[in-house]
């Protein structure tokens, strides 16, 4: 079978067991070291990856994936609510592609006052029928029924950290405190006693600490004065594609109303993610960094010890390109090798992080995520495809340029003068 001469003799040099026992320990080193670092980068990306998606899902468990309000410039945002034509807009929305379920809400700052305690809170108004429109509301409901929220009633749901904080179980009555203004436009606050109808828990601070959940019209009776924000909360068939299915609606939509979605609202939680994924990456890139120059170290070496070869070699004929092409060879298998184990190691434990850290948890009698700490308890992972191979691209683009200086320097050998002592 055909081979060329610079990947043969290439072939051999890294089959040949070295007499030079410092230049196969670096050679194992290299080979080891890439194959950490890119098994690193893909184990530690995957885990954020996970743990990004799992945010995600949280943060969208009680959020609208797409919300339309009145337009600030429209008379004044919440003033102007009233005004606007909101059947309509459900209307249009429901029928825009890719919206699964359209729902009205409110939303109005208020004070939970239950002596001693005073918490600041949002109190969210919504339809209990909206069904899919409100998310995993009813799962996370873990104390009381969604149902008890009839109009009229006065009852709320309130979030496990509020409940927590003020004593709260359901049935017990809790004091409301709504910032109004008179007609004369002095502060005039409005209390109203609440019953507790439930308790529910998604493990996010944002919500847990600060949502309570109550009947339209009842939310909106007690902001009678202007103080709730008005709406609609969207939920689609594919999260992922919320801002060109807000950018559709905003289309559609009359004048005077706004559009925007769950990336818009939480941009600060995923820039930060996104920033902390690229500085983790350019730091355990370096591990392939120092692997590469391990690399060039023993090609190097390898060059020195070769030196009568490459003579020998360039004597029968041999251009210097295959000299160079010898040990490109030598290097690219030991690069290339390392990084083909590293995807295989880190792609295993990558796929069983769900297996391996409960097995470690065990074995070792300790807990990465302590429950009584973490909202989260176990790591999650994800794996992208498209991070392997970035991954996988940039450590071969590393090993391989980390064999351009030692086989230039080899092409470079002078016949003569290395075979003049021999």
């Amino acid at each position: 079978m055909f081979q060329p001469l610079s990947v043969y003799v290439g072939l051999r040099y890294v089959r040949a067991r070295s007499t030079k026992f410092f230049v196969s320990f670096i050679t194992w080193a290299s080979l080891a070291g890439v194959c950490v670092g890119v098994a690193a980068l893909i184990v530690i990306l995957s885990v954020m990856n996970g743990f990004e998606g799992e945010l995600r899902d949280r943060l969208l468990s009680l959020s609208a994936q797409v919300r339309v309000n009145a337009a600030t410039g429209a008379g004044g945002g919440v003033a102007s609510a009233a005004t606007l034509d909101w059947q309509n807009a459900a209307r249009i929305a429901g029928a825009t592609p890719g919206v699964a379920a359209v729902a009205r809400y409110a939303e109005v700052q208020a004070l939970a006052v239950r002596e001693p305690e005073m918490l600041p809170v949002l109190l969210r108004g919504i339809d209990p029928s909206a069904g899919a429109a409100l998310g995993e509301l009813p799962h996370a409901i873990t104390q009381g029924r969604l149902a008890d929220l009839t109009p009229g009633s006065e009852k709320i749901v309130v979030g496990e950290v509020i409940a927590e904080r003020l004593g709260l179980a359901p049935g017990d009555a809790l004091t409301v405190l709504v910032p109004t203004l008179s007609a004369a436009g002095t502060p005039e606050p409005k209390l109203r006693e609440l019953t507790v109808a439930g308790v529910f828990e998604v493990g996010l601070q944002d919500h847990d600490a600060t949502l309570m959940f109550g009947n339209l019209a009842d939310v909106l009776a007690l902001s009678a004065a202007g103080a709730a924000s008005e709406g609609l909360q969207l939920r689609l068939h594919d999260a992922l594609a919320a801002p060109a299915a807000a950018a559709r609606l905003r289309a559609r939509l009359p004048p005077g109303f706004e559009v925007s979605d769950w990336t818009q609202d939480n941009a600060n939680y995923f820039r930060a993610i996104r920033i902390e994924k690229t500085m983790m990456s350019l730091i355990l890139l370096l591990i392939v960094a120092v692997a590469a120059f391990n690399i060039v170290a023993m090609l190097v070496m390898v060059v020195t010890d070769k030196r009568t070869d490459i003579a020998i070699l360039r004597t029968f004929g041999a251009a210097p390109r295959r000299v160079m092409g010898i040990f490109i060879t030598q290097g690219l298998v030991i690069g290339w090798l390392g990084v083909a184990l590293g995807v295989v190691l880190g792609l295993t434990l990558a796929l069983n992080v769900d297996t391996i850290v409960p097995f470690l948890e065990r074995t070792f009698r300790f807990q990465i995520m302590d429950a009584d700490v973490y909202y989260i308890t176990a790591i999650p992972s994800e794996v992208h495809w498209r991070n392997v191979l970035t991954i996988a691209l940039a450590a071969l683009s590393l090993t391989a340029l980390a064999t351009v200086y030692p086989a230039i320097r080899a092409a470079r050998t002078a016949p003569a003068e290395a075979l003049r002592y021999e």
